[in-house]
């Protein structure tokens, strides 16, 4: 391996340690639920999911709260904040 391809490495393991430098723009990932296998996409800063919560005209559903919680650091602030999760953590921790 030549020197330049390990200072790519290096430079790859830097970037990884900095999530905030990456802004997702345009994704579209098959999620797998607990019932079935779901699209969820999101462009110009907005999500959308084809499962039956999202359908039935929430804004949001478990999918892309679970998105917007793993890729915070790489969304816009429109796209983390759109579809504010409805619970807060320590709601949610206090009911399990």
């Amino acid at each position: 391996m030549n020197s330049s391809l390990y200072g790519k490495i290096e430079k790859a393991k830097r970037y990884q340690e900095e999530p905030g430098r990456i802004h997702f723009q345009t994704a579209q990932v098959e999620f797998r639920g607990n019932h079935d296998n779901y699209t969820v996409s999101l462009s110009n800063s907005n999500w959308h999911c084809n499962c039956h919560t999202f359908a039935t005209g929430f804004e949001t559903c478990s999918h892309i709260m679970a998105l917007q919680r793993i890729l915070h650091d790489m969304l816009d602030e429109e796209s983390r904040s759109q579809h504010v999760e409805l619970v807060p953590d320590a709601a949610v921790h206090a009911m399990s």
